[in-house]
């Protein structure tokens, strides 16, 4: 029976284990021009400051006390922290942390967010591998492009199944990632991805929860292990993706091998990349930031009589949480997000505390909005119309959303952003001087100077 709109039986499809694996084995190093390579330092220093920022929040706390009872053994660093752990837990926090503000990067063809899963695991590999900087951004840009080019293969019908898509690829992302930095060669990479394949991590279900988070950080951590399986012989199909029985027709309808193969080594994911000026998910930053313009015009809430909201339908399926009781919650909750935009002007991780969720004018401004679906409004677009108490109304139209590829976030914007994260933890003096060498990462010879910087004083 056919799947999708691509090769149904196992014979005709491609073997794209093993196309990747030889990707990812050969390609030379920096096989790209600089404004990739200068992509993947902007998303390595997106994702370090969202990992630091997210240090000490309950979550990554949780985490941290549920892993200290296996008494891991101090070999890495976890950002934003004095502890140490093993390499795998320090994966497995770093990416939970990175992910809990919803504040990392997007690749918005597939919303996967790629660097959570594959930076988590192949800097907590560098540092105990003595791995260059360069070495890191090679295993970054490669391990990106494998789970993000699987996701294209797969979207929108995996994600529509239900599957967190960061997690599932992100563990093929990861294995990738760390395979390259391991050094395998194209039969241990192709085992590497296998074993990952067997290991697909997230439900949609667990948005608005810790376990939302958890979905990155354990598919960093699994991607480790499948290639250190795989460097020490442990064995799997090299057919795993692309099988009847494999990864792919397994956990989706489609699978398109075209986006897999095609232009493989010569255009790379992570230029489609994009990072985001709002803590929440990115398909409600075009409804904040009209409502940010309300607030720059000395809108105040207690003006509004009501808020109309067009956007495209994947925002009411992903953040149509019309009363959230929480923070987690409120990030998937259009008119939340909205309502703090209006309000404070801004949406960072301070608006969607559970404090700033349960104040009266914010939930009396939740209430006031209404968003509805439109199949004509781009993803990275809305159309907000407010009606003030005086009977006035003021439209505003959002083409491209600060953040998108359209209006993309500049270096000094990221910088910004990175401070906002890491102050609190670090102090503004060490944050600096982290930005510094976080931007020269690909002259570093080792990463052991960013793992300090990116600790609280104390511990250096």
């Amino acid at each position: 029976m056919a799947h999708g709109n691509t090769a149904p039986a196992y014979l005709d499809a491609p073997a794209v284990t093993q196309q990747l694996a030889r990707f990812v084995s050969n390609h030379p190093s920096r096989g790209w021009t600089s404004a990739v390579n200068k992509e993947a330092a902007r998303t390595f220093l997106n994702w370090l400051g969202c990992a630091i920022g997210a240090a000490d929040h309950i979550t990554s706390n949780s985490a941290m006390a549920a892993i200290q009872v296996l008494q891991p053994a101090a070999q890495s660093t976890v950002l934003g922290r004095k502890e140490r752990v093993d390499i795998a837990n320090a994966a497995f926090l770093n990416g939970i942390s990175s992910h809990t503000f919803d504040f990392d990067d997007t690749h918005l063809k597939t919303i996967i967010h790629p660097a959570g899963p594959v930076a988590s695991a192949i800097l907590a590999m560098s540092e105990v591998k003595g791995k260059s900087g360069q070495e890191l951004l090679d295993a970054l840009v490669i391990g990106i492009d494998v789970a993000c080019r699987v996701g294209n293969a797969m979207y929108p019908d995996h994600y529509s199944r239900g599957w967190h898509i960061t997690g599932t690829t992100g563990t093929l992302g990861a294995a990738a990632g760390c395979a390259r930095l391991l050094g395998l060669d194209e039969q241990r990479t192709t085992m590497a991805l296998g074993i990952a394949a067997s290991q697909p991590v997230g439900l949609r279900e667990q948005f608005g929860t810790m376990t939302k988070p958890l979905h990155p950080g354990a598919a960093a951590k699994a991607g480790l292990k499948a290639a250190l399986l795989a460097q020490n012989g442990f064995t799997a199909s090299t057919r795993s993706l692309e099988a009847p029985r494999g990864f792919m027709q397994v956990i989706s309808d489609k699978f398109d091998w075209n986006e897999i193969s095609e232009n493989l080594g010569e255009r790379f994911e992570i230029s489609y990349n994009s990072y985001k000026p709002f803590a929440c998910g990115i398909v409600i930053h075009p409804s904040i930031e009209a409502c940010t313009r309300l607030h720059a015009q000395g809108i105040t809430a207690a003006d509004i009589r009501d808020i109309r909201l067009k956007v495209h339908p994947l925002v009411l399926e992903l953040t149509g949480k019309k009363e959230p009781r929480n923070g987690l919650e409120a990030k998937f909750s259009v008119f939340h997000a909205s309502a703090v935009g209006l309000i404070f002007g801004r949406a960072s991780e301070a608006e969607f505390a559970d404090e700033v969720v349960a104040r009266r004018d914010v939930e009396t401004l939740r209430g006031k909005i209404v968003a509805t679906a439109h199949e004509t409004i781009a993803e990275d677009a809305c159309e907000l119309i407010a009606t003030l108490a005086d009977g006035r109304e003021i439209g505003i139209a959002i083409e491209h959303a600060v953040g998108s590829l359209g209006r993309p976030m500049s270096d000094a914007d990221l910088e910004t952003k990175f401070h906002g994260l890491a102050d609190p933890i670090l102090g503004s003096t060490q944050t600096k001087a982290l930005l510094n060498v976080a931007w020269e990462t690909a002259e570093a010879k080792d990463v052991h100077q960013l793992v300090r910087l990116a600790t609280p004083q104390s511990q250096a």
